[in-house]
C-alpha cells in the first residue's frame, strides 16, 4: 500500500514538473509555435515515461525472488484500455503536429494554397541568394544589397525569396524558428514575424562543400524606426558609391 501511494505521489510530481516546464519567451511567431508544440509533447511524454519506469520498478520489486512464476493471465479489459490510450496519445500528437505544420509561418505553402491572391502581398520582402560559401541579401523596396548581414524589421511579416547560385544550401536561423532547404533552379519561400529586436545567428544547414562550416551570417532585428534609419543610411551610401563610380 505504501509503495502504491509513493508511486502515485511521484506521478503527481511529474505532472507538476511538466506544467512548470514552460518555454522562455520566443523571438518570433515561428519559434513560439515550435516551442508550444514541444511543450505539449512534453506534457504527454514526461508523465507517460515516468509511469512506465515506475511500473517497471514496481514489477521488479514486487516479483523479485519468485522461484515459481506463473503465466500471465489474459485481461481483455486491460489490453483494450492500453490500446485505446496509445491510440488517443498518437491522435493528440498527430493533430498537434499538423496544426503547427499548417501554420503559414512554418509552411508558407499552406498560406499560398489557402489564399487565392498573393498571401504575402503586404509582407516586407527580402531576396536571399546562397552561394559557396556565403549569403547575399537584397531588399527590393530600398534597392539595397548586403552580404553576411541580414537586417529585418520587428513586428512585421517578412517573406524571404530563397535562391542558390550553385549547389543545395539550407537557411537556418534557430532563434527565429526558420529552416528551409534551397534547391538550384527554384525559388523557395520562408516567412517569419520577429518580435524581439536583437542579433541572431544564421547558418547553412546543408553540407555544401569544404567551406560549409564558415557559411554563417548575422541576422539583425530592429524596431521600425531603427530599421527605416538603417535603410535610409544604406541608400545614401549606395548613392554615393554610384556617383563616385560615374565621376
Amino acid at each position: 500500500m505504501r509503495l502504491r501511494r509513493s508511486l502515485f505521489r511521484l506521478c503527481l510530481l511529474a505532472v507538476g514538473l511538466s506544467a512548470l516546464a514552460a518555454p522562455a519567451a520566443a523571438q518570433s511567431v515561428n519559434r513560439a509555435a515550435i516551442d508550444e508544440l514541444n511543450a505539449q509533447l512534453l506534457y504527454v511524454a514526461l508523465p507517460l515515461a515516468l509511469f512506465v519506469e515506475l511500473t517497471l520498478v514496481y514489477a521488479i520489486y514486487r516479483f523479485r525472488d519468485n522461484d515459481d512464476p506463473s503465466p500471465t493471465v489474459d485481461d481483455p479489459a486491460l489490453e483494450i484500455t492500453w490500446t485505446a490510450a496509445t491510440g488517443a496519445i498518437l491522435v493528440f500528437v498527430g493533430i498537434s503536429a499538423f496544426v503547427v505544420m499548417a501554420n503559414p509561418y512554418i509552411t508558407p505553402a499552406a498560406a499560398q494554397a489557402s489564399t487565392p491572391d498573393d498571401a504575402f502581398a503586404d509582407d516586407h520582402e527580402v531576396e536571399v541568394l546562397a552561394y559557396q560559401w556565403g549569403w547575399e541579401f537584397s531588399y527590393p523596396e530600398a534597392n539595397v544589397t548586403t552580404e553576411e548581414r541580414l537586417v529585418i524589421p520587428a513586428n512585421r511579416n517578412v517573406t524571404f525569396r530563397l535562391q542558390t547560385a550553385d549547389v543545395i544550401h539550407a537557411i537556418y536561423i534557430p532563434d527565429l524558428g526558420i529552416k528551409q532547404d534551397i534547391f538550384p533552379g527554384r525559388t523557395l519561400t520562408a516567412r517569419t514575424h520577429a518580435t524581439e529586436p536583437g542579433e541572431y545567428r544564421l547558418y547553412c544547414a546543408e553540407l555544401c562543400g569544404s567551406g560549409h562550416s564558415k557559411m554563417n551570417a548575422t541576422v539583425v532585428v530592429k524596431n521600425q524606426t531603427a530599421y527605416d534609419a538603417w535603410v535610409e543610411n544604406q541608400t545614401e551610401v549606395t548613392g554615393n558609391q554610384t556617383a563616385a563610380v560615374e565621376d
